[in-house]
């Protein structure tokens, strides 16, 4: 893979993007069409935009910043490279239910309650695991991205994407809610399919050596069939440290990597011993060696240690980001409950002193949380695992900064990729392609209405923006209201299925860039799906204009 790859693309977009406002001419909606004629976009913009994006979107890559100083400090703690362990050894032989568990789970959380943005908090532990497991880094990619786009494409009750469509369209957030499911549930079925079929075809049979089980922790490897079947002669030591580098995710500085017939073996990747009719697999670790991929699984500390206050902790971090990013109330489900009691706890007052609301500060209520209100219970969380394990402060400090320092690049990357929505917000050349498109045709049409849509979610990033940016001139050219419903289904799963390839999607770029996974491999490896999905829905859309 070439040297910062994802930055490039990024980069190349953006001019593209400047050659654009050289080319088309500029238009608003504001209750009429407005046409501007040509507002080009200068160099000097290059540099002034992502300081403009940084004031407004800063808060994505301050995030992501903390998540990796997060981890950085949880890398410090034995307790988390235990769980994992221990995890990923109560899904050995089922690595791919926890493959399909993970993506539902992230496709519903998505669909439900927008945390696409807060999902990015538990991605470093989900690609540990799916590493431990013995998958390769498109495995991971197509897990974490795949399933988030498909709970975009099937957005169900999610106010935060889709308040603003809704409004725009006059529609119920539970519009069409049957439809939306069935798309949900089918992206999800070809996303699993496309993924076993990836793993079949590049990674073969997975088993799983059970010899030595209780000096080392299982490792899951790949079989592959050699023409010389030759039983080759190997000893128990040597089988022992190969199994341990695995494990350690090619770590160096585990203790258990040190052997230097490990170190050998390694390089033969395709050799193998039969003995007591056990299959002995020496392969190269998913995750190289190399000081630059090591971030990704943490290494192995041999030292006794509970993981149950880690569990309970994380757990609860888990349940607080689903609860708090669920509409409860107006526009949602209608459940009060949580606005009465966040009330109750703020107002309350001990000696007529407001304790609760002095100490923690301004609190929102769960069902209208954002990302920058993570960033208390993250610190207290933190806090209390590194008293529990003893954590010195200045490895608490060390930790941060080297987690910090490897989530830099996935954040200069939401700047670069938000810096894209102020370019064409500031030069709004894309109304007038909408305009071009949706003149070929009179009133509601499907292929129209999806190259629209498709177009306004490469131009403007964010699901608020995606649908401010066409809805208001749609809904004055298709006046039909009938439509609407379609058009709403149409908008939304378009806005999805443009996140899997285009190259301002701020979920798939993030991920590429902390995965190290080039953008020309992903589309090598996803275009399939995007066939596939292009196609159902465009099946799905048909039926519903007939009915």
């Amino acid at each position: 893979m070439k040297k910062h790859n994802i930055v490039k693309v990024v980069l190349i977009t953006i001019l593209v993007f400047l050659l654009l406002s050289w080319i088309f001419p500029a238009a608003y909606y504001s209750g009429k069409y407005i046409d501007q004629g040509r507002v080009q976009m200068g160099l000097s913009e290059l540099f002034n935009y992502p300081m403009t994006t940084v004031s407004y979107f800063g808060h994505y890559a301050i995030f992501i910043i903390l998540v990796g100083g997060f981890y950085g400090i949880l890398y410090k703690i034995p307790a988390y490279r235990t769980f994992l362990d221990k995890v990923a050894s109560k899904f050995e032989g089922k690595e791919k239910v926890f493959l399909a568990i993970i993506s539902v789970l992230f496709a519903f959380g998505v669909s439900i309650a927008g945390l696409q943005v807060g999902f990015i908090f538990f991605v470093p532990f989900v690609v540990s695991l799916i590493l431990l497991l013995g998958y390769d880094k498109i495995v991971a990619a197509m897990v974490v991205v795949g399933s988030m786009a498909v709970g975009l494409l099937g957005s169900t009750y999610s106010v935060t994407n889709l308040n603003l469509l809704t409004n725009l369209l006059s529609l119920k957030i539970d519009y069409q809610i049957g439809v939306r499911f069935v798309i949900l549930l089918v992206g999800l079925v070809l996303l699993l399919f496309n993924l076993f079929m990836y793993i079949k075809n590049t990674m073969g049979t997975i088993k799983v050596n059970k010899k030595e089980e209780k000096k080392s922790e299982p490792v899951i490897e790949k079989v592959e069939e050699e023409k010389d079947t030759k039983p080759k002669t190997t000893t128990k030591k040597t089988t022992t440290s190969s199994k341990n580098s695995k494990s350690t995710g090619g770590s160096k500085n585990s203790k258990n990597t040190k052997s230097t017939k490990s170190n050998k073996s390694h390089k033969n990747v395709n050799k193998a011993a039969l003995r007591d009719e056990d299959i002995i697999v020496v392969k190269e670790s998913v995750v190289n060696d190399s000081e630059k991929d090591s971030y990704l699984v943490p290494s192995r500390v041999e030292i006794t240690h509970k993981i149950w206050p880690f569990v309970v902790l994380f757990s609860l971090m888990f349940i607080l980001f689903v609860m708090a990013f669920i509409n409860w109330g107006e526009g949602g489900f209608g459940v009060t409950l949580f606005d009465d009691i966040t009330k109750s706890v703020t107002e309350f007052e001990l000696f007529g002193f407001p304790i609760f609301a002095k100490v923690y500060g301004s609190v929102n209520s769960f069902g209208n949380w954002s990302i920058i209100d993570m960033f208390l219970p993250m610190a207290l969380v933190i806090l209390i695992l590194s008293i529990i394990y003893k954590i010195k402060i200045d490895e608490l400090f060390d930790g941060f900064i080297q987690g910090a320092k490897k989530a830099l690049a996935p954040a200069v990357i939401s700047i670069l990729v938000y810096t894209v929505l102020v370019v064409v917000t500031y030069h709004p050349f894309q109304m007038s392609l909408y305009k071009a498109i949706l003149g070929i045709s009179k009133g509601f049409n499907i292929i129209t209405t999806m190259i629209v849509m498709i177009l306004s979610s490469l131009f403007n990033v964010d699901p608020t923006y995606v649908f401010q940016a066409v809805l208001p001139y749609y809904t004055s050219v298709v006046t039909n209201a009938d439509n609407y419903a379609n058009v709403g289904i149409i908008a939304q799963t378009m806005y999805g299925f443009t996140t899997l390839f285009a190259p301002t999607s701020f979920i798939l770029m993030t991920a590429l860039s902390y995965l190290g996974v080039s953008y020309s491999k992903w589309l090598k490896n996803i275009w399939k799906l995007l066939l596939e999905l292009f196609v159902i829905l465009l099946i799905i859309f048909i039926i519903l204009s007939l009915i």
